[in-house]
């Protein structure tokens, strides 16, 4: 509910700020045109992965890696790894902060392991692991229509290099953290019960077709749109009671939109020039560690997406410096809990479950750790 009402404050002064002549009505509609299929994308994206999560999908999966796993404690967490990966990729970090954490603490528990590496493994991937592909964080979106990449798959060529370093990164860290929690094995728990095994099927046939669609060239909210329809079309025959409104991130719409219409205000008040002389300019290395280094101490000081907004004309049309904004704001929030939407909804889930977050624990490892995923993620874009 905060996340609305910081939401609804920022229209608020958007609107008085509109009122006043600061921002023009054509200004906002030019903000509106590049934020409804943002926004869209989001609500279409996040219907299909709850419902996805109502059907089994994800208890299914995670309950089918500990079986492939064969009671090897490492392996399991490997393929957790993997799946947080894929999560992320294709479905958006908040998909797998949100729904993935809770399904692979419950299988630590069934299986009697510890539940925080692999809850870790899910919140440091989700935002580690959101550089690959357009749809896997909000910013990465918002900055794909300044890269005219042109190739459906042009967003992988130019961050994909650098995605694999942080994830990489990431995954070592992890490793030498939980290396002795992750040592012996364990004996498989029993497989998960499945209420309607045709709504199953349904939606695991949508959530794999719709992979392949996000990254066709496609705009990613139509497929993402389709899926949502379809999802609520099989619900509304077989299980109309997992139909309702929470469904929708009405609170995520609400403070994105504020974020958007208060950052064209503070734009046309001349805040471009304040963080363009902070970002300085150029695309060599230490340029792009200068860039990249303010996107991450952004985020960790405020939020992500905010920090992203605010530092987007700094970095200007040149796809090696948006490029290494973008690693700044999604790679570096491994600080701060409110680094990024995802953690904070990390932690509620794991809150619900029972599981307590060491966070001086989680800051000290932020520390040492985003700046180094940070630094070598931006290296392939120098070379």
């Amino acid at each position: 509910m905060r996340t609305a009402i910081s939401g609804a404050v920022l229209l608020a002064l958007g609107a008085i700020a509109v009122a006043f002549g600061v921002l023009s009505l054509d200004e906002v509609g030019a903000i509106a045109e590049r934020v409804w299929p943002v926004l869209l994308f989001v609500v279409a994206i996040t219907v299909v992965a709850e419902l996805a999560a109502t059907a089994g999908v994800f208890d299914v999966a995670a309950a089918w890696l500990a079986r492939v796993a064969r009671g090897r404690t490492w392996m399991l967490w490997a393929l957790v790894v993997l799946l947080a990966i894929l999560a992320t990729a294709f479905l958006s970090l908040d998909t797998t902060a949100v729904l993935l954490t809770p399904v692979v603490v419950a299988v630590a528990r069934a299986n009697g392991l510890p539940p925080l590496p692999f809850a870790f493994a899910t919140v440091w991937l989700a935002n580690t692991g959101s550089l690959f592909l357009p749809v896997s964080n909000l910013t990465n979106l918002l900055a794909e229509h300044r890269l005219d990449l042109g190739h459906p798959l042009g967003f992988l060529v130019l961050l994909g290099p650098s995605a694999l370093v942080a994830v990489l990164v990431t995954v070592a860290v992890l490793v030498v953290v939980f290396w002795r929690r992750l040592r012996g094995r364990y004996t498989p728990g029993p497989a998960p019960g499945v209420a309607d095994r045709g709504q199953l099927v349904a939606a695991s046939v949508v959530v794999i077709a719709l992979m392949p669609l996000l990254v066709s060239g496609l705009p990613p909210w139509l497929p993402s749109v389709v899926a949502a329809l379809v999802l609520v079309g099989v619900f509304a025959s077989r299980s109309p009671q997992a139909l309702h409104i929470s469904l929708v991130p009405w609170q995520l719409v609400v403070f994105a939109s504020g974020l958007f219409l208060a950052v064209g205000v503070l734009e046309a008040w001349g805040s471009g020039a304040l963080t363009a002389a902070a970002a300085g300019g150029g695309d060599d290395l230490i340029a792009l560690w200068r860039l990249s280094g303010l996107g991450m101490l952004s985020a960790n000081a405020a939020n992500n997406l905010p920090a992203y907004l605010a530092l987007e004309s700094a970095a200007g049309d040149s796809p090696a410096r948006l490029a290494a904004l973008l690693i700044g704001v999604n790679a570096g929030p491994l600080i701060t809990p409110w680094a990024s939407l995802a953690t904070l909804l990390w932690h509620e889930r794991l809150r619900a479950v029972g599981v307590e977050v060491p966070w001086r624990r989680y800051v000290v490892l932020g520390l040492v750790t985003a700046p180094i995923v940070v630094a070598l993620a931006v290296l392939p874009l120098a070379a």
